[in-house]
């Protein structure tokens, strides 16, 4: 390898679940140690048989159907990447998963919650792993040829953003969009540190935003450079970070991005199956809502209103204000 060209990091970051009526919005950044050559192959869509498993997440999973994410969340964790352990034996759990996956621990994700309403998103009752054995371990496959190829997964980590903590967001002045950056600057600067070194940063798009700067949060007031703004693709170098880049269609065209939003995901399908799981423990008919804007969520919210009202379920503990709307009690 010649001088100049030894490895370095390299962050894919995406959001799943930004605009949904119901459950959380996740945010999944994966840190990858990459040769020349491999950083070169991370920044191209995926070919050949990887294809068939790895890209843009609406395209290769659908609710009710995120086998794959799961794999692709269990062959990473099991490899060590979660903040915390995960074995991936089989007694292990999805909420250990969630945990592993999880930038923050169970006691602050669960640190806005009232008492009586923290099992509605935290019940891991009847929820085990789906993927099955044989697709995680090819899975793991592909994850160990990217390694070979010279892209190592080191880390992933998926910032949660629920209902509550993303009404309270809207209720201080911070839009959808607003929250979503500011999670993706987290995990940037988490997993430059995780790094110990600059780290170049590939992130979807948020919001269709040109221009950035106004709009930071944990990366505002730091000294930057604009190396380019515009709608396919918004650039600036932060010294001591490195390079963040925001790119249209990055989960279709970037692989490390493509990653994150696999993961992400799965994540989003998980947690919002435990609040529909929630209420048909007593409501068996209601219909397995997505959460999104389409009539069965609709119907979903309607036929549990009484049961919310009656156990004081908070309004914005369940559905999400849209942007401009009256703050929720």
């Amino acid at each position: 390898m010649a001088e100049g060209e030894r490895p370095r990091f390299r962050i894919g970051a995406d959001e799943n679940g930004l605009g949904p009526r119901l459950g959380p919005m996740i945010v999944t950044a994966i840190l990858a140690r990459v040769t020349p050559e491999g950083d070169r192959l991370a920044g191209k869509k995926p070919r050949g048989a990887l294809a068939e498993r790895l890209g843009d997440s609406k395209a290769l999973l659908a609710h009710g159907d995120v086998t794959l994410g799961e794999a692709w969340a269990r062959a990473l964790a099991s490899r060590g990447c979660g903040r915390v352990p995960f074995t991936g034996g089989p007694d292990a759990t999805t909420d250990e998963l969630v945990d592993a996956l999880s930038a923050d621990d169970r006691l602050t994700l669960r640190a806005p919650c009232p008492g009586h309403v923290a099992s509605q998103c935290w019940s891991t009752e009847g929820e085990p792993l789906a993927a099955p054995a044989a697709l995680v371990d090819l899975v793991g496959r592909d994850i160990d040829r990217l390694a070979r190829r010279g892209i190592a997964i080191v880390a992933v980590r998926s910032v949660i953003l629920c209902s509550r903590r993303m009404n309270d967001g809207l209720d201080a002045g911070k839009s959808r969009f607003t929250l979503d950056l500011h999670a993706m600057e987290r995990l940037v600067l988490e997993l430059r540190a995780l790094a110990g070194e600059e780290v170049q940063a590939v992130c979807g798009k948020v919001g269709g935003f040109g221009k950035y700067g106004a709009a930071f949060g944990p990366l505002g007031g730091r000294l930057h450079s604009v190396l380019e703004e515009g709608r396919p693709r918004s650039a600036y170098h932060f010294p001591g970070v490195g390079e963040i880049a925001f790119v249209r269609d990055g989960d279709a065209t970037d692989q490390c991005v493509a990653m994150a939003s696999m993961v992400g995901k799965y994540l989003r399908e998980a947690l919002m199956a435990r609040i529909v799981r929630h209420y048909r423990g007593e409501l068996p008919e209601l219909p397995d809502a997505s959460g999104y804007y389409d009539p069965v969520t609709t119907t979903f919210i309607g036929a549990t209103r009484l049961l919310r009202d009656r156990r004081a379920v908070p309004d914005r503990c369940f559905e999400r204000r849209g942007a401009g709307g009256p703050p929720l009690s």
